[in-house]
Protein backbone atom coordinates (compact mmCIF):
# COMPACT_ATOMS: atom_id res chain seq x y z
CA UNK A 1 0.00 0.00 0.00
CA UNK A 2 0.94 3.42 -0.84
CA UNK A 3 3.17 5.12 2.03
CA UNK A 4 0.44 8.19 1.77
CA UNK A 5 -2.77 7.76 3.21
CA UNK A 6 -5.90 9.09 1.17
CA UNK A 7 -6.39 11.87 3.62
CA UNK A 8 -2.95 13.10 3.25
CA UNK A 9 -2.87 13.55 -0.47
CA UNK A 10 -3.03 16.79 -2.03
CA UNK A 11 -6.50 17.25 -2.96
CA UNK A 12 -6.16 17.66 -6.75
CA UNK A 13 -8.47 20.90 -7.30
CA UNK A 14 -5.87 22.34 -4.74
CA UNK A 15 -3.41 21.44 -6.89
CA UNK A 16 -5.37 22.91 -10.17
CA UNK A 17 -5.70 26.11 -8.16
CA UNK A 18 -2.05 26.29 -6.88
CA UNK A 19 -0.93 26.23 -10.67
CA UNK A 20 -3.82 28.89 -11.82
CA UNK A 21 -2.10 31.38 -8.95
CA UNK A 22 1.08 30.92 -9.59
CA UNK A 23 0.30 31.34 -13.82
CA UNK A 24 -1.86 34.61 -12.33
CA UNK A 25 1.04 35.66 -10.19
CA UNK A 26 3.51 35.81 -12.83
CA UNK A 27 1.56 37.32 -15.07
CA UNK A 28 0.28 40.07 -12.87
CA UNK A 29 4.64 40.41 -12.00
CA UNK A 30 5.03 40.75 -15.64
CA UNK A 31 2.31 43.67 -16.07
CA UNK A 32 3.69 45.61 -12.82
CA UNK A 33 7.13 45.28 -14.69
CA UNK A 34 5.75 46.61 -17.71
CA UNK A 35 4.53 49.67 -16.30
CA UNK A 36 7.58 50.55 -14.32
CA UNK A 37 9.83 49.98 -17.42
CA UNK A 38 6.89 51.96 -19.07
CA UNK A 39 5.99 54.46 -16.82
CA UNK A 40 9.87 55.49 -16.48
CA UNK A 41 11.01 55.53 -20.18
CA UNK A 42 9.07 58.06 -22.04
CA UNK A 43 8.11 61.82 -20.43
CA UNK A 44 4.45 60.87 -21.84
CA UNK A 45 3.22 59.04 -18.59
CA UNK A 46 0.24 60.89 -17.42
CA UNK A 47 -0.63 60.48 -13.61
CA UNK A 48 -4.18 60.91 -13.04
CA UNK A 49 -7.15 60.50 -9.79
CA UNK A 50 -8.20 57.46 -9.47
CA UNK A 51 -12.06 57.08 -9.73
CA UNK A 52 -13.22 57.17 -5.64
CA UNK A 53 -15.15 54.12 -5.97
CA UNK A 54 -11.86 51.78 -6.07
CA UNK A 55 -11.64 52.38 -2.29
CA UNK A 56 -15.17 51.19 -1.68
CA UNK A 57 -14.45 48.23 -4.28
CA UNK A 58 -11.65 47.02 -2.01
CA UNK A 59 -13.97 47.07 1.02
CA UNK A 60 -16.59 45.21 -0.92
CA UNK A 61 -13.52 42.58 -2.36
CA UNK A 62 -11.98 42.45 1.52
CA UNK A 63 -16.02 42.15 2.96
CA UNK A 64 -16.14 39.23 -0.19
CA UNK A 65 -13.46 37.24 1.27
CA UNK A 66 -14.79 37.55 4.85
CA UNK A 67 -17.96 36.10 4.28
CA UNK A 68 -16.49 33.40 2.47
CA UNK A 69 -14.44 32.12 5.06
CA UNK A 70 -17.11 32.74 7.64
CA UNK A 71 -19.56 30.32 5.49
CA UNK A 72 -19.80 26.98 7.71
CA UNK A 73 -19.43 24.60 4.22
CA UNK A 74 -17.72 21.50 6.26
CA UNK A 75 -17.36 22.61 9.95
CA UNK A 76 -21.12 23.33 11.41
CA UNK A 77 -20.54 24.81 14.95
CA UNK A 78 -22.21 22.50 17.77
CA UNK A 79 -25.42 24.73 17.83
CA UNK A 80 -25.59 23.27 14.20
CA UNK A 81 -24.84 19.82 14.51
CA UNK A 82 -28.93 18.56 15.50
CA UNK A 83 -29.74 20.73 12.23
CA UNK A 84 -30.95 19.00 9.07
CA UNK A 85 -28.59 18.10 6.68
CA UNK A 86 -30.68 20.21 4.45
CA UNK A 87 -31.00 23.30 6.04
CA UNK A 88 -27.74 23.32 7.00
CA UNK A 89 -26.86 23.09 3.40
CA UNK A 90 -29.25 26.33 3.14
CA UNK A 91 -27.26 28.32 5.12
CA UNK A 92 -23.86 27.49 3.62
CA UNK A 93 -25.38 28.26 0.33
CA UNK A 94 -27.01 31.37 1.98
CA UNK A 95 -23.38 32.50 3.00
CA UNK A 96 -21.88 31.78 -0.44
CA UNK A 97 -24.77 33.87 -2.14
CA UNK A 98 -23.46 36.70 0.04
CA UNK A 99 -19.87 36.29 -1.42
CA UNK A 100 -21.85 35.80 -4.94
CA UNK A 101 -23.44 38.95 -4.48
CA UNK A 102 -20.36 41.00 -3.24
CA UNK A 103 -18.46 39.70 -6.01
CA UNK A 104 -20.67 40.80 -8.64
CA UNK A 105 -21.43 44.22 -6.42
CA UNK A 106 -17.38 44.58 -7.24
CA UNK A 107 -17.47 43.65 -10.70
CA UNK A 108 -20.31 46.90 -10.91
CA UNK A 109 -17.88 48.97 -9.39
CA UNK A 110 -15.29 48.23 -11.94
CA UNK A 111 -17.62 49.22 -14.82
CA UNK A 112 -18.15 52.26 -12.77
CA UNK A 113 -14.59 53.20 -12.44
CA UNK A 114 -14.11 52.75 -16.16
CA UNK A 115 -16.86 54.92 -16.77
CA UNK A 116 -15.76 57.28 -14.71
CA UNK A 117 -12.12 57.55 -16.25
CA UNK A 118 -13.62 57.64 -19.78
CA UNK A 119 -15.71 60.96 -18.60
CA UNK A 120 -12.65 62.31 -17.74
CA UNK A 121 -11.11 61.75 -20.94
CA UNK A 122 -9.15 58.81 -20.00
CA UNK A 123 -9.88 56.22 -22.24
CA UNK A 124 -8.13 53.07 -23.23
CA UNK A 125 -5.84 54.13 -26.09
CA UNK A 126 -5.64 57.68 -24.46
CA UNK A 127 -2.23 57.43 -22.67
CA UNK A 128 -0.10 54.47 -21.55
CA UNK A 129 -1.30 55.20 -17.62
CA UNK A 130 -4.98 54.94 -18.56
CA UNK A 131 -3.60 51.81 -20.67
CA UNK A 132 -2.63 50.27 -17.66
CA UNK A 133 -5.36 51.25 -15.52
CA UNK A 134 -7.66 49.48 -17.85
CA UNK A 135 -5.48 46.17 -18.55
CA UNK A 136 -4.98 45.05 -15.11
CA UNK A 137 -8.69 46.14 -13.43
CA UNK A 138 -9.92 44.58 -16.36
CA UNK A 139 -7.64 41.52 -16.21
CA UNK A 140 -8.73 40.80 -12.73
CA UNK A 141 -12.02 41.54 -13.44
CA UNK A 142 -11.97 38.64 -15.86
CA UNK A 143 -9.68 36.31 -13.46
CA UNK A 144 -12.47 37.11 -10.23
CA UNK A 145 -15.43 36.22 -12.78
CA UNK A 146 -13.96 32.82 -13.33
CA UNK A 147 -14.22 32.86 -9.33
CA UNK A 148 -17.84 33.60 -9.44
CA UNK A 149 -18.52 30.62 -11.32
CA UNK A 150 -15.92 28.53 -8.76
CA UNK A 151 -18.26 29.77 -6.26
CA UNK A 152 -21.42 28.54 -8.38
CA UNK A 153 -19.78 25.49 -8.34
CA UNK A 154 -19.42 25.53 -4.57
CA UNK A 155 -22.90 26.17 -4.25
CA UNK A 156 -24.26 23.38 -6.59
CA UNK A 157 -22.04 20.81 -4.70
CA UNK A 158 -23.05 22.11 -1.29
CA UNK A 159 -26.77 21.31 -2.32
CA UNK A 160 -26.21 18.17 -4.69
CA UNK A 161 -23.39 15.99 -3.60
CA UNK A 162 -21.94 14.48 -0.19
CA UNK A 163 -20.61 16.53 2.48
CA UNK A 164 -16.86 15.77 1.53
CA UNK A 165 -17.44 16.78 -2.38
CA UNK A 166 -18.74 19.87 -1.20
CA UNK A 167 -15.73 20.18 0.98
CA UNK A 168 -13.46 19.89 -1.68
CA UNK A 169 -15.03 22.33 -3.71
CA UNK A 170 -15.54 24.95 -1.20
CA UNK A 171 -11.12 24.34 -0.34
CA UNK A 172 -10.33 25.29 -3.70
CA UNK A 173 -12.73 28.02 -4.59
CA UNK A 174 -12.04 29.80 -1.26
CA UNK A 175 -8.40 29.35 -2.06
CA UNK A 176 -8.64 31.02 -5.51
CA UNK A 177 -11.30 33.67 -3.92
CA UNK A 178 -8.60 34.93 -1.48
CA UNK A 179 -6.20 35.10 -3.57
CA UNK A 180 -8.06 37.42 -5.96
CA UNK A 181 -9.14 39.74 -2.85
CA UNK A 182 -5.14 39.63 -1.72
CA UNK A 183 -4.43 40.24 -5.15
CA UNK A 184 -6.73 43.31 -6.17
CA UNK A 185 -5.22 44.80 -2.87
CA UNK A 186 -1.85 44.49 -4.61
CA UNK A 187 -3.24 46.67 -7.79
CA UNK A 188 -4.94 49.31 -5.70
CA UNK A 189 -1.80 50.03 -3.81
CA UNK A 190 0.14 49.55 -7.59
CA UNK A 191 -2.10 51.97 -8.92
CA UNK A 192 -2.27 54.68 -6.38
CA UNK A 193 1.51 54.39 -5.87
CA UNK A 194 2.00 54.69 -9.89
CA UNK A 195 -1.04 55.98 -11.79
Amino acid sequence: MNSLSLESRPEPARTGVWVGIAAISMSFAAYTSALIVRQGANPDWVHFRLPPILFLNTLVVLASSVTLYVAPVGRPRESQLAELPAVRARREINWLYVTLGLGLLFLLGQVIAWRDLSSQGFTLASSPSSSFFYLLTAAHGLHLLGGLGGLLYVAHRVARSSESQALRAYRAASLYWHFMAALWVYIFVLLAVRI
